[in-house]
């Protein structure tokens, strides 16, 4: 009989699902629909194998983490599960280099203090102090870059970032905290089209969620569009020009929404531009990050362009 295991406590599944199984011991789990739709009650196994009808319906970047919904699991073998907030853990970090990106961004290279296991495109906190943190993204990609990258944009009056700007420098000791997010590369369906979008230091987790997917060999077309209101705003520019000549399935947008756009620029709001050149999304994977304005409005036209909500991966900031 399988037993599922939560909070230090071994629990007597049998037939029953992982969350009747907790709810009727006592164990508060947050739950609504009971069916698998509502996934309120999404838990996180950290070991034992995870029942496929659990994972029915959640985004890949989810089933890859190892996510699933309590209410629809039925294991057949011992589990171990938590919380899904549970288990990101503080680690120090020493400060490997940092530089401008452009006037108001800088970038941030850390080597943790023992290996961080991540993807690209998540984030992680970091702290100021005890209570006081930030998340950033990683732009950076395991399988190709040894420090972690951060790129923080300046914003007037924060507590971290102008602590950043102003104390930070190579050699220095800070606390962060462990990867977590959704926004991510899957392996699988190379042929897939994909749609990036970002404005800001969105470009962050693009940046390395296009170079994961074009090392992983996806063939599909790549198309990353980064919106500023002048080309000043722009950063990792040649980085994805260069990207661009060595690959022919990925290209590279920088849009500007203000003023005369410079020869190479797009003129326009970025989700307009890539709207305008992709107005039919059916089929595609689509990321967008960066001003929560902009993530709302993509993520609704997205899915009237007709991608589909499953492919569609936001994360605002």
């Amino acid at each position: 009989m399988a037993k599922v295991i939560y909070g230090g406590q071994s629990y007597e599944c049998g037939e029953d699902s992982v969350l009747d199984c907790l709810t009727a011991q006592g164990v508060p789990i947050p739950s609504s629909c009971r069916s698998g739709n509502c996934q309120t009650c999404l838990m996180r196994a950290v070991k034992g194998k995870v029942p496929a009808d659990a994972q029915a319906g959640l985004k890949p970047t989810l089933a890859a983490q190892n996510y699933f919904m309590a209410c629809s699991c039925h294991p057949q073998s011992d589990i171990e599960v938590v919380m899904p907030e549970a288990g990101i853990n503080r680690l120090a970090a020493r400060v490997a280099s940092v530089e401008y990106l452009n006037a108001d961004i800088l970038g941030i290279r850390l080597n943790p203090s023992r290996p961080l296991e991540y993807r690209a495109g998540q984030f992680i906190n970091l702290f100021k102090d005890d209570v006081t943190s930030r998340s950033y993204s990683l732009a950076s990609l395991p399988a190709l870059d040894e420090p972690l990258f951060l790129n923080v944009r300046k914003v007037p009056g924060g507590k971290v970032s102008n602590w950043l700007f102003e104390k930070l420098r190579a050699g220095d000791e800070i606390e962060i905290s462990e990867a977590t997010g959704d926004c991510f590369y899957v392996p699988g369906n190379a042929g897939q089209d994909m749609l990036l979008i970002a404005t800001g230091t969105g470009l962050a987790p693009l940046y390395g969620i296009v170079r994961d997917a074009l090392q992983n060999g996806h063939r599909g077309r790549l198309v990353l569009y980064h919106g500023s209101y002048d080309a000043g705003g722009f950063y990792l520019a040649e980085e994805l020009r260069e990207l661009e000549r060595k690959h022919p399935n990925f290209s590279f947008v920088p849009c500007v929404s203000e003023g005369i756009a410079p020869a190479g620029y797009e003129q326009g709001m970025v989700l307009d531009v890539a709207l305008r050149d992709h107005p039919d999304l059916t089929g595609w994977r689509v990321f967008l990050c960066g001003n929560p304005n902009m993530v709302s409005a993509a993520k609704k036209q997205a899915f009237l362009a007709g991608a589909s909500m499953r492919e569609i991966y936001a994360d605002p900031f």
